[in-house]
């Protein structure tokens, strides 16, 4: 009973922390190919940094940056050009900041 509640636990962990994000060196091993835009209100997503894992947040926006893709929830690819990209991004400054503001391309993070 206790290995089954380890594991469930494990299995709840994971799913809390979704925004743990690994940036890959070419589109074809991402899940998201991402474009980073000059202004908050071109951005599906506003995205902020945050610096340890315990911080991602749910699919709000508060992204970690793991050191490898196997730790990772998501793989994305920050392409050059907007038309090549599934979620144009924007980096703001503050936590509370972030969160989507094109809400019908929430399902890319999941």
């Amino acid at each position: 009973m206790k290995l089954f509640t380890f594991f469930l636990f494990l299995l709840f962990y994971q799913n809390i922390h979704a925004q743990k994000v690994f940036a890959v060196d070419y589109a074809t091993q991402a899940d998201i190919k991402v474009f980073v835009v000059k202004y908050e209100t071109q951005a599906d997503l506003k995205v902020f940094r945050v610096k340890y894992e315990t911080q991602a947040g749910d699919n709000d926006g508060k992204w970690f940056f793991t050191n490898y893709a196997t730790q990772s929830k998501k793989k994305i690819f920050f392409v050059d050009y907007e038309t090549q990209a599934d979620l144009k991004i924007y980096f703001v400054q503050y936590e509370t900041q972030a969160g989507w503001r094109n809400s019908s391309k929430k399902h890319l993070m999941y």
